[in-house]
């Protein structure tokens, strides 16, 4: 396996209807199992929002209204031998809900709208959370 020599870009999309996100269950490495959000990530030519957009739709069917770029993190993965096996810094955007049922795909093995008060069942990264704090808190 070849080490990365530098970050790649990934994106994901905060897609809320009334006060309930949407989630996907990761059906692939890195995190197989986890929930997050839809995103993934960007290709080589693709603006940042083209990438959101593609990636929510290829993992739940869906389309969107105006993304607003919330925020970034670090996904930063080292070896026991301190090399670093993978580095994504995601970009994400929220962006509000437009119609239609989400149905799991390519890169998710399920879908969820969830409320607030339940995401402690779905095990939540506390860098996930915050992106979710700082939707709810410019809805406001």
């Amino acid at each position: 396996m070849a080490l990365p020599q530098h970050p790649r870009v990934g994106v994901g999309v905060i897609l809320m209807r009334g006060d309930d996100a949407l989630l996907i269950r990761r059906a692939k490495p890195p995190g197989v199992g986890t929930w997050s959000l839809p995103g993934g990530k960007q290709e080589l030519g693709e603006t940042a929002e083209a990438a959101a957009r593609r990636e929510l739709f290829e993992e739940t069917g869906l389309d969107c209204g105006p993304l607003t770029l919330i925020g970034h993190a670090d996904l930063i993965h080292s070896l026991p031998s301190g090399e670093i096996e993978f580095h994504y810094t995601i970009l994400d955007f929220a962006a509000p809900y437009v119609g239609g049922e989400p149905v799991a795909g390519d890169d998710a093995s399920a879908t969820a709208w969830v409320r607030e008060t339940d995401y402690p069942r779905y095990q939540l990264t506390p860098e996930l959370r915050d992106m979710l704090s700082r939707t709810k808190a410019l809805r406001r």
